[in-house]
């Protein structure tokens, strides 16, 4: 019971809402109203979220009828829900979409592991699997791998114990066995790979045109009178390398140009591989008089570690590289790439995975192939022909 601070009336003194964390009270019998310092702790501001509880408690209701409430249940007098809503506002209520989501089975979140996210490859990705989730309805939880194995396993564990709906995957360059993937589709979770993809699992797939980008670059090269043409790839056991080295040997081939194995370099994407590669070719009898690099970012390396040994592009070596972006235009001499189109490739990845959550029964995998652009420049470009130049 609560004193009139003007009247001394008890009876007639009703609580009226809180000002600044203070509980205001109100007297019928002089009209007047004033706060108080509460000393029950279900009136205080609390240093934790709000729930239905608190404002049962305020309001001296069942947390039942504050829930029906706050869903609209016809069953409540109108009255009683303004005023519950009113007490919720004045006590920040949030609504805890986590839960009611997990009563429905679902969450609405997506889950995202990529292998790093400082690549404006995989920022491009992510920007276009945000935007299409979140036109839908989505949220995205965002994971990265770091190239590591073991945190692409322990990534996929958390998602799953944050009840994501399913999960969008790019695995790391370390990742040769998939048995943390084969468990949670075995389960039922909806699963869609992209980019660096996996063949031993029945997911659907958003791919690049790797095989005919490596074709399509190589092709350029010869078709510039490059003749000895050096690859650096990723590591080995990984499928986009594998696929653009099979492109590159299918240009060779084509135009009857025996392949070298000793221009063939592995690698792990890093720029101490890229200058161990170029010295190494440098060093060789038969020197390459142009490299493929299946990453740009080392075909930009390369751009400048051959400056930096003064030798002449692409009038002694040419550079072509899988992948772009802004810097591959502006760097000098520019460099010739085959452009992927990140954003596509995610905005395709999240479409895909959430025709699959919401068809989970009759969803049949599929690979869609997002189709690439070669873009001359600078790089590789030894005649006076037209080209596609990018600004």
């Amino acid at each position: 019971m609560t004193t009139c601070i003007k009247c001394g009336n008890v009876e007639n003194v009703v609580r009226s809402g809180f000002v600044r964390g203070k509980q205001r009270m109100f007297c019928k019998a002089c009209n007047l109203y004033f706060t108080i310092t509460p000393h029950n702790h279900l009136t205080t501001k609390k240093p934790h979220q709000t729930t239905i509880i608190d404002i049962a408690k305020v309001l001296g209701i069942s947390p039942s009828t504050v829930s029906r409430a706050l869903n609209n249940s016809t069953e409540i007098n109108e009255n009683t829900r303004q005023e519950i809503l009113r007490v919720a506002n004045e006590l920040d209520y949030r609504p805890n979409f986590l839960a009611q989501s997990l009563n429905r089975g679902e969450t609405h979140t997506i889950g995202v592991i990529i292998p790093d996210i400082q690549r404006p490859f995989f920022a491009g990705v992510v920007a276009g699997i945000q935007k299409v989730a979140t036109e839908a309805g989505y949220r995205v939880m965002i994971c990265q791998s770091n190239e590591s194995h073991h945190t692409e396993t322990l990534n996929v564990q958390a998602l799953v114990t944050s009840r994501v709906d399913g999960l969008l995957i790019s695995h790391s360059k370390e990742t040769n066995s998939f048995e943390h993937v084969k468990l949670q589709l075995k389960k039922g979770l909806p699963i869609v790979h992209f980019d660096r993809v996996c063949n031993e699992v029945d997911t659907a797939k958003v791919i690049q045109e790797d095989f005919s980008g490596g074709f399509a670059l190589i092709e350029h090269l010869i078709s510039q009178g490059y003749k000895r043409i050096a690859i650096l790839a990723g590591p080995a056991d990984l499928l986009i390398s594998k696929t653009r080295i099979d492109g590159y040997k299918a240009a060779l081939e084509k135009h009857g140009i025996e392949v070298d194995e000793d221009l063939i370099y592995h690698s792990n994407f890093s720029k101490e591989e890229s200058v161990k590669a170029l010295d190494y070719w440098l060093s060789l009898p038969q020197k390459p008089d142009s490299i493929f690099t299946i990453h740009y970012a080392n075909g930009i390396e390369m751009i400048m570690a051959l400056k930096e040994r003064n030798v002449r592009i692409p009038e002694e070596i040419g550079i072509v590289a899988f992948g772009d972006e802004l810097i591959a235009s502006l760097i000098e001499p520019s460099l010739t790439t085959f452009h992927q189109f990140p954003f596509k490739i995610g905005e395709t990845a999240a479409g895909i995975l959430i025709e699959n959550i919401i068809n989970k029964e009759s969803f049949v995998p599929y690979t869609k192939v997002i189709e690439g652009e070669l873009i001359i420049r600078k790089s590789s470009l030894k005649t006076n022909r037209k080209y596609n130049q990018q600004a």
